[in-house]
C-alpha cells in the first residue's frame, strides 16, 4: 500500500479561524495545499459535510477526522488543521476539536484508506503527539511531527505483520 506520502509538505494549516465545523471543514479543504490536486473541491466539501451530518466525526481528545470518497483520485491524501480556539464538534467526549483531519479517498483504495485512518487514529491517541503538534508555531513543523508519529506507527505495523 502507498501511503507513505501522507502528511508531505502542504498538508498542514497552522490555524484555522472559523468557530463552526462546517466552516472549519471548508476552510481546511480550501486552505491546505494538498487538497489543490482535487478537480472539485466543492463536491469534495459536500461530501465531506453530509458525511459528518450523519454523525459526528470528533473522537474525542480534541481530535476530528472528517472524510468523504472523491472519484478520480490516484491516492489518498490528508490534510489537518489546528484551532487553539478550538471548534465545537459533538465529539464523543463533549470537548472542543483543536486537531481537525480531513481524509479524501478515492473508491476503489478502501484498504488505503482503512490503514490511513486506523495508523492517524492509533497515533493521535497518543498525548504527547497531540501536545506537541499543538505546540507547533507553525504548519512546517506540524507536519514533521505528525508525519514522523505516522511513519513510526507504519513501521512498527509492518514489523508486526512479518514478525
Amino acid at each position: 500500500m502507498d501511503i507513505d506520502h501522507c502528511f508531505q509538505r502542504g498538508s498542514g494549516v497552522a490555524e484555522l479561524a472559523s468557530s463552526d465545523k462546517f466552516a472549519a471543514i471548508r476552510e481546511l479543504i480550501r486552505g491546505a495545499p494538498v487538497f489543490r490536486q482535487i478537480a472539485d473541491l466543492e463536491s469534495f466539501e459536500e461530501a465531506v459535510i453530509a458525511r459528518e451530518k450523519l454523525q459526528s466525526t470528533g473522537f474525542g481528545h480534541g481530535v476530528a477526522v472528517a472524510h468523504g470518497r472523491m472519484p478520480g483520485l490516484a491516492r489518498v491524501l490528508i490534510g489537518f488543521g489546528l484551532s487553539r480556539a478550538g471548534i465545537p464538534f459533538e465529539s464523543v467526549d463533549g470537548k472542543p476539536v483543536h486537531l481537525l483531519f480531513i481524509i479524501a479517498s478515492p473508491p476503489h483504495l478502501s484498504l488505503d484508506y482503512l490503514q490511513v485512518l486506523s495508523t492517524l487514529v492509533r497515533c493521535v491517541r497518543e498525548r504527547n503527539l497531540r501536545e506537541s503538534i499543538l505546540a507547533c508555531p507553525g504548519a512546517k513543523e506540524m507536519e514533521t511531527r505528525i508525519r514522523e508519529a505516522f511513519s513510526s506507527d507504519l513501521n512498527r505495523q509492518a514489523c508486526q505483520a512479518t514478525g
